[in-house]
This record gives structure tokens, sequence and C-alpha cells, in this order.
């Protein structure tokens, strides 16, 4: 607020507006700071940049039970979520900090070098980081600093010149407030009050509009700043190239083409037995898709061996090449979710490569890393046992895409992702359970996770509104590497009636059903389940996903009328 020579202190309207300005200033130069701090990060790395290594060190820390809650409400958007949760608080703390500034500069500077200090810790310790990947948020708080002061300054002339307080009206001539004009100096505007000398009126004001406009300018500048640096450095950072790369890739002729798929194998009202690359679902650790450069990719097989191999993406391409469809499942699917597809995956059998490598008879695991460093660890025998498991490179017949593991990727039937499906692959080292735990395995997983026999309804809906007569019930089940032999149908409490099953190319896919249901008007509950090849019914009790995978029947409720 301005001072008034000889007047108590109090607040005044003008005191709200110079904290709501200096919170703005305070967000301004937090969106600048986060802005630039990307475009560093084009030269450190993008898991340097500020909100990317805080999150990831959120993502690896987070409790199951707080990522299981995630993929629940957010699904395909947890990583989305988590980054725009993680910039909200950013902009509060940076609001928080502005205010301070007002009071105390020192405090305000502490709170920006707190900033730098928990983005420094973050990406320092991400996988592969040196000491440059701290650069982006120091030279980001430095930025802050400045920008932060810079708008303080517009904004406290501002506020001077629009409160001025009355009891220097009739003051002596040269008297000011410190901050704003004397009234001396002339009239402070055609439009503003006058007073009766000897008068004591409450206040006025004197608004200039220009010191407004140039704060509101300074702001206007510092968000372009922070959003065209922030796209810019996010555009740079190793994607345009990557996708440039990807453009390029010719993938080769399979040796062994997939099976034709059957004419019945599409069950009406179900889910597409295909799912298209872009509607496949994705769950991992990478707030930002690592970007790997195939020309320079390579994968280096160590570990519990007799041979070490490592091998180039050329030599991998020049491998034997198979085309399997195969459905992959996440461990975090609830039952009844969407976190599962099928596609037709390319790549070379992973039993051939570690045959060359020649494992020792104790290593019972096969580690697999990322490019970002994340781990998953497979059992060595659901690898070598004959299963159509691949180092892949093509989905659906193109490349991988980005987010789906470009340029190689791990494809394991019958097995969950999170112990199989290492996408952005550039290591197998061969282990043991009782020596290493991967990634998951620490945060409450289990070990081994073999897929279990599910089914779901995708039509009708939930909730879902339908005419009386004959209404097509219709969905998916799955039990990979065992095959689905039966499913069945119970409509309220009445009893199980086998659907019928489409066709389908192997027991490694999922396989569609459906039942012609006579509805009558009401309200009305529909059950699935389904029978493994093994005789084995998915049982009726429901668990989460943690530990190894949910289980329990999917239900439908449907309005008949």
């Amino acid at each position: 607020m301005t001072a008034v020579v000889g007047a108590p202190i109090e607040e005044h309207d003008g005191d709200v507006k110079l904290s709501l300005r200096a919170g703005l200033a305070g967000v301004a130069a937090a969106a600048v700071a986060v802005g630039v701090a990307e475009m560093i990060a084009v030269l450190t790395g993008p898991l340097s940049a500020p909100l990317l290594a805080v999150g990831g060190v959120v993502v690896d820390n987070v409790p199951p039970g707080m990522k299981d809650f995630g993929v629940r409400v957010f699904g395909v958007h947890d990583k989305t979520a988590l980054i725009t949760g993680t910039a909200i608080l950013l902009a509060i703390y940076a609001y928080a900090v502005g205010v301070a500034a007002v009071r105390r500069w020192n405090l305000a500077v502490a709170g920006i070098g707190l900033f730098a200090v928990v983005g420094v810790a973050a990406a320092v310790t991400r996988h592969d980081a040196g000491v440059l990947a701290a650069l982006p948020s120091l030279i980001g708080a430095g930025l802050a600093v400045f920008v932060l002061r810079y708008l303080l300054d517009l904004a406290g002339a501002a506020q001077a010149v629009e409160v001025a307080e009355p009891a220097l009206v009739g003051a002596a001539p040269g008297v000011t407030t410190g901050a704003g004009p004397s009234v001396a100096d002339g009239p402070v505007a055609d439009d503003a009050p006058t007073e009766q000398a000897g008068a004591r009126p409450d206040a006025y004001s004197y608004v200039d509009p220009e010191s407004r406009r140039r704060f509101l300018k300074a702001l206007g500048i510092a968000g372009g700043v922070a959003l065209v640096s922030g796209f810019a450095g996010r555009w740079l950072t190793g994607r345009r190239a990557v996708t440039a790369a990807r453009k390029e890739v010719v993938l080769p002729p399979p040796r062994q083409t997939a099976p034709p798929l059957p004419a019945g194998v599409q069950a009406p009202g179900a889910t597409p037995y295909i799912s298209p690359n872009r509607d496949f679902y994705r769950i991992d650790t990478a707030l930002y898709p690592p970007q790997v450069d195939p020309t320079t990719w390579e994968l280096k097989i160590h570990g519990m061996v007799r041979n070490p191999i490592t091998i180039t993406w050329e030599q991998l391409l020049q491998r034997p090449m198979i085309e399997r469809y195969v459905t992959l499942t996440c461990v975090s699917n609830e039952v009844g979710g969407d976190l599962i597809g099928n596609a037709r995956w390319l790549g070379t059998p992973i039993k051939e490569l570690l045959d060359e490598a020649d494992p020792l008879p104790d290593a019972d695991q096969v580690v697999q890393r990322s490019a970002d460093g994340w781990t998953c660890g497979t059992p060595t025998a659901a690898l070598r046992d004959g299963r159509d498991a691949l180092l892949a490179v093509g989905m659906n017949g193109e490349p991988l895409p980005v987010d789906h593991g470009f340029p190689v990727r791990m494809v394991v039937p019958g097995l969950y992702g999170y112990v199989s499906a290492c996408k952005w692959i550039t290591e197998i080292e061969l282990s043991r359970f009782s020596d290493f735990d991967a990634y998951w395995v620490p945060r409450g997983w289990s070990q081994q996770a073999p897929i279990k026999t599910e089914s779901r309804i995708d039509t009708p809906r939930d909730g879902a509104a339908r005419s009386p007569g004959t209404v097509t019930v219709a969905g998916v089940a799955w039990a990979q590497r065992r095959g689905i032999a039966k499913v069945e149908v119970q409509v309220d409490a009445g009893p199980w009636v086998s659907a019928t099953l489409a066709d389908t190319v192997s027991p490694d896919t999922w396989r569609q059903w459906s039942y012609p249901w006579e509805a009558t008007a009401g309200q009305h509950i529909l059950r699935v389940r389904a029978t493994d090849t093994s005789g084995q019914t998915q049982t009726s009790s429901p668990a989460p996903p943690a530990p190894d995978g949910a289980t329990g029947w999917h239900s439908v409720q449907v309005n008949v009328g």
C-alpha cells in the first residue's frame, strides 16, 4: 500500500490489487522459467526439464495404491493428469512467492531457490543424467528472479499512481508519499475529484491507464515467451528427428507371416478384433516417451551368459522376422476395463537370441532395461518354451509408434506387461530372481505374473437403455497361452447360458463372443464369465489389480422399456 505521512497503515483496496499483481507476476516468472528450461533441455536431455524431472520422481515413488487410483480414474491419460497437476501446484506456489515478494524480497528469492533445488535434485537423479542435467532448473530459476523483479517494479509503479492518500490534498508543496507523484506537481487527472481546502475526504484515486497497460503488456510478453519456448523445446527435444527417422524405416518381410484372419473372427457389437495403433492402450512410467534414434540403437545381451552379444539396428533387421497376433494386457486393468489390445506384431524370436547368448543354468530371470532406465523381469523359461516371444520392430504393418516403443520393444504372450513388455528396450541381462527385483516388484507387485482368465461385456454398456425384444450381448474374453473354450452369460440371478464364440487365430489373442438376449421390460443385470482350455473358469471373487491382476465377473446394468 502507499503510506501517508503521519497516517496509520491500514488495509486498502489498493493492497488487494497489488497482491493480485504480485501473484500474477510470480506465476508469469515461473512460466518463463519452465518454458526456457524446456529449451535448455534440448541440449541436456528432455528428462532434465523441471516438470518432467519432478514428475518422474513422483512416478517412481508414488505408493502402488495411488498409482492404481490414477490409472483407474484417468486411464491412458494418467501422465497428462500428472503433468497438469504438477503445473497447477507450481502455479499456486509461484503465486504465493509473488505475493510474499511484496513484503520480503529475500523470502521470494528463497522460494525460487527452493524451486531450483527440487528441480536440480530431480534432474540429476534421472537415468543416465550427468551434471549438465542441472542447467535447465538453474538457468530457469535465475531467469525467474529477474522476471519477477522486473514485473514487481512495474506492479509497484502502477500501484503508486492508483492509490493516492487524501491527506495530501492541500498539503505543503513538495510533500509526497515517497512512492507516487506529488499533489503539488499539478492536477492529477482531468476527471479526478477535487476537495475544498480544509475538507477531509475519505479517498480519491488517480488511475493511470498507461501504467496498467505496461504491466499487462509485460505479463503478456512473459506468457508468450513461456509458451513459445516451452512448445519449441518440447518439439525440438528429439521427437522431430526420431519421427523423421521412423518414416525412413522399411520393415523387412517376415519369413513367417501371421495366419489369415478367419471370416468369423469378429463378433457383432464387440470391440474390433485388431486394435488400431492410435487406439492401443498405453500404460508406462515414461512421462515423455524416450526418443531413440534407430541408427544409434544397440541391444546388449549380457549377465549370466556364456556368450555376451551386442547387436545394432541394421543387424537386427537382417535377422529372420516372424509375424504374430498377440493380445497384450496391463496388470492395472480393472475387471471390465479397456487396458488391453490386440495387434499384429513383427519381430525376431527372442528365444533364438537367448540361445546364441547361452544363459547359465541358474539364470532364471531375463531383466530388460528401457532407454529411460525402467526395468522388468521375465522368467527365462517363458522366453525359451516355444511361445512367440518377440523382439518386435513392427505393429499392425508399420514401424512401432514412438509411444509404443520405437524402435524396438518386447512382446511376450501370456504375461502381464509389467513383467514382459519392455518398450524402448536397449539391454537384456540374464540374472536370478533372488538377486534382482525389477521396477515394480519393490513397489508391491508380484515378481511373476501370468495373465488370468478374464472376460468383458462390450455391448450393451453399463446403464444402457434398450427396447424389449432381442438384444445382442457381446464382448471379448482372454486367457493368453491357454485360449478360451467357453463363455457364459447370466441374466439377473438366472442360469448361466453359453454364448457363441467367434473364431480366433491363436490362443495368444483374445476371443470374441455374442449372445442373443430376449430382453423383457425392467431393470436387469448381465454378467459374463469365461472358461479357458485348461478347464479353469474365472473366479467370481473380486480382487484389485495389485499385486498380480484383478479378478471377478464383469457385470452391467441394462434398462429395458
